[in-house]
């Protein structure tokens, strides 16, 4: 009798299980560029089981073009996407209705990046020169911008995608819009290369977010709770990394084995600071950064931020 009882139990108990990983809700996510440390809380999120526990199974996928993540995160290929707040503007000036569902990370890190020693020492120094940019239709308007602030009246925009390195240290270009400068330009240590950089925020640029997750208006209606358990579990990916970073980029290592482990602690160390300390939006920086928007050119049309904030 007692073996039977046993035996029931253990069934159940097995059967629970089954139905507990049966149910758990399936997202996939884009990546806005290729996995590095930038994206660490979502992968700590999934090594510490923060989706699991949130009834979640997210797969998380790289893109193949700089641009692909709005693109297939509106037209519902994949129903999450990490993206960008200038981004997510323009898209909403075009019409697209983009729903911004939660954050990653809550300051700029685009630069306008260059190596040491090309004579180099201000905006205006670029005059005439070639520009290379990193995603289409958001990078290059914003050089656009970045260069009526700063009296950089001609140069020759040029696509480099993911090629920022080879693009500098060959010559195509003289700088890049678009790099971190906690990744890139520590990449560039790393291959010994001297970097300089100007920081967007300094040079006429106003305070935005760098990265956020973003989604349909529809998914977000069909997928309200899954998603706002999603981003939930990112936070607690975030707060992890700060309160125990060695251990965070631990359990990145481990989801990404194949990651160059010393240039990106390095480059995690020059991140953390700006992941986001919670997920609510600042509308006031939102509306602030739509109105530059519209002052500099970068879209046609006022855009009411409040559609696009879901938090």
């Amino acid at each position: 009798m007692k073996k039977t009882l046993i035996s029931t139990i253990a069934c159940i108990t097995v059967m629970t299980a089954v139905l507990q990983a049966g149910a758990a809700e399936k997202l996939t996510l884009m990546l806005d560029w290729f996995p590095n440390v930038d994206h660490l809380p979502i992968y700590v999120a999934r090594e510490k089981e923060y989706f699991e526990k949130a009834g979640l199974d997210v797969k998380i996928m790289s893109p193949s073009d700089t641009s692909d993540s709005l693109k297939l995160a509106m037209a519902q290929t994949v129903d999450l996407a990490v993206g960008y707040q200038p981004q997510t503007i323009m898209a909403a000036a075009e019409g697209l209705n983009p729903r911004v569902v939660g954050r990653l990370v809550e300051h700029p890190l685009t630069t306008l990046l260059y190596m040491k020693d090309k004579d180099i020492s201000s905006p205006k120094d670029l005059e005439g020169k070639k520009i290379g940019y990193t995603v289409p239709g958001m990078m290059d308007l914003l050089m656009a911008a970045f260069a009526k602030r700063n009296g950089i009246e001609s140069y020759e925009a040029i696509n480099v995608g993911f090629t920022i390195i080879p693009a500098l240290v060959s010559g195509k270009v003289s700088a890049v819009m678009g790099p971190f400068k906690t990744y890139e330009v520590v990449e560039m240590e790393h291959q010994g290369i001297e970097a300089e950089y100007f920081e967007l925020e300094k040079y006429g640029i106003p305070d935005y977010d760098e990265l956020i997750f973003l989604a349909s208006p529809q998914t977000v209606e069909k997928r309200e709770r899954a998603i706002t358990a999603f981003s939930d579990a990112v936070q607690k990916g975030i707060d992890f990394a700060r309160a125990n970073p060695e251990e965070a980029l631990e359990l990145y290592f481990k989801a990404l084995p194949e990651a160059d482990r010393r240039m990106e602690t390095d480059a995690f160390e020059a991140t953390l600071p700006y992941f986001a300390k919670n997920q609510e939006n600042d509308r006031s920086r939102w509306e602030t950064f739509a109105d530059f928007a519209l002052e500099a050119g970068l879209i046609e049309k006022a855009v009411d931020i409040s559609p696009l904030l879901t938090r």
